[in-house]
């Protein structure tokens, strides 16, 4: 199969170029925040759920060249969906919740969002925080000097909707 399916920062079409991205949901799925030994930072994994489903994007892989994708997504394992396309994730037993030592960068948590809201819009945002788990997670504040290689700038008002919505699920930000 040459097709992926992208459910964090993928979303955000300005982290790559997978010309023909399409929106899609999934079923049978969850996300979470969770850290391995392979990064020092937690970020976002696909979970098995059942009664579960989340957003993102699906896409080609021009040739069926996987090695540029794997290589930007080599903390996680990849495996074919029934549904047809590929997801990248941590199978249980190979992640930990996120932590102090661990923590969520708010650049990476900022690029996911804004890909959300430009392809979801706003209510595919609200879809993205109720659809994660993990939001007890220490949140790195890293606007000022982002950490996350494929940080983007976000406008004013794209920030205000981020500190909201991580308001609104009581998430803790550390310095």
């Amino acid at each position: 199969m040459t097709r992926f399916f992208g459910y964090g920062s993928l979303v955000n079409l300005a982290t790559h170029d997978y010309a023909d991205a399409r929106p899609i949901t999934v079923k049978g799925w969850g996300r979470a925040w969770r850290h391995t030994a392979l990064r020092e930072v937690a970020f976002l994994t696909a979970v098995p759920d059942q009664d579960a489903e989340i957003d993102g994007i699906v896409a080609s892989v021009p040739d069926a060249d996987w090695s540029a994708l794997d290589l930007r997504e080599a903390a996680y394992l990849r495996i074919v969906l029934p549904e047809g396309p590929s997801i990248y994730h941590i199978p249980e037993g190979h992640h930990e919740p996120a932590s102090r030592a661990h923590p969520v960068l708010l650049s990476y948590l900022d690029t996911v969002v804004q890909g959300y809201l430009r392809v979801f819009g706003e209510a595919g945002v609200d879809r993205f925080f109720a659809t994660t788990h993990g939001w007890d997670a220490p949140i790195r504040d890293d606007r000022a000097a982002p950490v996350y290689p494929r940080a983007q700038a976000l406008s004013r008002e794209e920030r205000a909707l981020v500190d909201a919505r991580l308001r609104e699920v009581g998430a803790r930000r550390m310095g």
